[in-house]
């Protein structure tokens, strides 16, 4: 539980003419992390070059996507077996299925680019329906000038006053601040119409021009065309819906044959090999090695070498973390900050614990926690994917956190008549320091374990100078442990005279050990290596910033834990002022109405806005003031080769 699933490196050697088969097996059992083969100096193994095929089956593989995209055929839930077609057969059953579709497709491309000219068209001479103004154009007239367009509505009379008899203006209904207009003059009084309208803000509108035409019949001209290219679309649309049932089965096993060679091929890569044998390295976990062994015996009819070894102390080991349905949504929180090193301590289940907790305490309410359990229960049981069901597991569990603390704060979606069944008190009530001392107690567990954990990652990695004289080691944990008993027990101290030898033990050993560590290090790295960029004096001058950074981090990351009360008052507190606009509002027509909607709204938006907030702080003090304390997140996570998508490793 406290570690990754233990892991075995393995090496193994088998015929060339095998090769195929094993990777081939190999790849739907998913259990085999490959790595490229280590040189030997006595023997130098070659390796394929695969590019250009590799290249091949990529084109082809988008090509595929393509084509599916195009018909509408959504990607397959899990890789079909790719049956007995090679890359030939592939090539030209997928250029078969292009020439049908690009002819339908670009055909269907037109139409849609017709339908979009259509409606900017009849867009454009919209506004004048049922005018009957002609489109012939402005300069087809002998006698007359038009034009079209529109004004502010505050210009309107000031236009209409510069205007002579011999202009005729038609207003038509306002839009958006303006008047669209039609002008008409002689062409002698053209000039002076357009220095009328340009000086009252006219924006000119450019209607089509088609002689004969009017805008109304432009439009119903334009919209029954608009209508047969819809049924000509809908004809296309069974077409290509016709076609995409006939290619479907083919383009699933083709996507699956082309997934098998690229997976190969990318396997084939990392393999060194002789004339006649091919050698396989890489990880295996424990519990799959003989799984694995024996696969690779049946395959190759014994005709192979198989070893299994534990890795070594310096080998960077794959992580593989196998987590229950419980664990698993935890397990996604602690991976987003990084995978955990395949030697340190696994925490996902401190990580489950001390979240809910702290989402508890600030969002401390029965009512609204039982609403979190209940869209939980609805995702476990309605979510279709993995992620939905961990997410209804993450409501559940920090939902049951709410009801809890709700319990303790006699809060239940904020009613004052439960306060008095509280088994503590109100956030705002009572004793406020009360609870930040309690929040500052969450956070001095919480570091002391990320102490306590550090200590034993790096004692497991044989770092015994850091496990003793890190800042975070046992120096830290003596240091902060130390100082916490000094304040907390100031007057005992004082009162025996020990405040002046404890000040040197909790506070002068440890910063002095913490100094000592880098300059240490140094001196023994340099023993066995000689490192140019890092001298001794750079070595002392960082133990001392490290020292300095060490005892300010203990103080802040403490401190930092006082956002738990913080937010659980402000949870609180966001209640209490929606009870005071609930009361405002009794005073309105239907009062007891808009009083129930006001509650239930105020309800709402603490679900939401504070529900959001807690578990974000949640997860920020886990990364921040528990991680930062022993858990690197350097690990690489375990990558099985697999050539099926359904290949999934099952807990030991």
């Amino acid at each position: 539980m406290f570690r990754a699933t233990p892991m075995m490196h393995i090496d193994a050697a088998v015929l060339e003419r095998d090769e195929r088969k094993v990777l081939k097996s190999l790849g739907n059992l998913g259990a085999v992390q490959l790595t490229r083969q280590a040189q030997d100096d006595q023997m130098s193994l070659a390796t394929r070059d695969d590019d250009q095929e590799i290249m091949r089956y990529d084109r082809l593989r988008l090509r595929i996507e393509e084509v599916r995209r195009l018909l509408e055929v959504p990607a397959a839930d899990e890789m079909e077996q790719p049956g007995t077609m090679d890359i030939n057969e592939v090539e030209n059953r997928l250029q078969t299925m292009e020439g049908h579709l690009t002819e339908l497709t670009d055909l269907r491309r037109a139409y849609r680019q017709r339908q979009r000219e259509l409606a900017a068209l009849c867009q454009q001479v919209e506004g004048y329906r049922d005018l009957n103004i002609p489109l012939d154009g402005p300069d087809s007239y002998s006698f007359l000038h038009f034009v079209t367009g529109t004004i502010p509505v505050e210009h309107i009379g000031d236009l209409r006053t510069q205007l002579g008899s011999d202009t005729a203006l038609v207003t038509l209904p306002e839009q958006k601040g303006r008047y669209p207009v039609i002008a008409m003059t002689t062409r002698g009084q053209s000039a002076a119409l357009a220095d009328a309208l340009q000086g009252v803000g006219f924006q000119k509108d450019v209607l089509p021009v088609q002689d004969g035409a009017t805008a109304d019949s432009l439009c119903s001209e334009k919209e029954n065309e608009q209508k047969r290219l819809d049924e000509e679309l809908e004809r296309l649309g069974i077409r290509i819906r016709q076609l995409a049932e006939d290619f479907s089965p083919d383009l699933y096993r083709m996507e699956s044959m082309i997934h098998t060679e690229l997976g190969i091929s990318r396997a084939q890569q990392s393999l060194g090999r002789t004339d006649a044998a091919v050698f396989i390295s890489g990880w295996v976990p424990d519990h799959k090695s003989a799984d694995v062994t024996e696969v690779l015996k049946a395959v190759t009819g014994g005709r192979c070498v198989v070893e299994m070894q534990k890795p070594g102390k310096t080998e960077d080991v794959p992580t593989l973390l196998n987590h229950s349905n419980l664990m698993r949504p935890f397990g996604m929180l602690m991976s987003s900050y990084g995978v955990p090193n395949y030697r340190e301590f696994e925490p996902t289940l401190f990580v489950a614990v001390s979240y809910v907790l702290m989402f508890g305490i600030m969002f401390g309410d029965a009512g609204q926690g039982a609403v979190l359990v209940a869209l939980g229960v609805a995702a476990l049981l309605r979510g279709k994917t993995e992620k939905v069901r961990d997410v209804g597991v993450l409501l559940c569990s920090c939902g049951s956190s709410s009801i809890v603390f709700g319990i303790i704060y006699g809060s239940v979606f904020g009613l004052e008549y439960f306060k008095h069944f509280a088994l503590w008190h109100d956030p705002l009530e009572g004793d406020p320091m009360g609870l930040m001392y309690g929040a500052i107690a969450v956070g001095i567990i919480m570091i002391s374990l990320g102490l306590i954990l550090n200590i034993v990652n790096r004692f497991r990695r044989g770092d015994i100078i850091g496990g003793f004289l890190d800042k975070f080691g046992v120096a830290g944990i003596f240091f902060y442990w130390g100082v916490l008993s000094m304040i907390i027990f100031t007057k005992s101290f004082e009162a025996w005279g020990l405040m002046k030898a404890a000040m040197i033990v909790f506070l002068g050993i440890p910063i002095l050990a913490w100094i000592t560590k880098e300059p240490l290090e140094y001196l023994l790295r340099h023993s066995h290596e000689n490192d140019g960029e890092h001298t001794l004096t750079s070595a002392i001058t960082e133990s001392f910033v490290g020292a300095f950074e060490g005892c300010l981090s203990y103080l802040a990351n403490t401190i930092s834990f006082m956002r738990l009360g913080a937010y659980a008052m402000s949870h609180a507190a966001l209640l209490v002022a929606a009870f005071m606009l609930a009361e405002q509002v009794k005073h309105l027509a239907g009062g007891i109405i808009w009083n129930v909607i006001v509650i239930i709204l105020g309800n709402l938006v603490a679900i939401v806005l504070e529900g959001i907030i807690a578990s974000v702080q949640a997860l920020r003090l886990e990364y921040y003031e528990f991680f930062g304390k022993f858990f690197s997140g350097n690990g690489q996570a375990f990558e099985p080769f697999r050539l099926t998508g359904n290949s999934r490793l099952k807990p030991s």
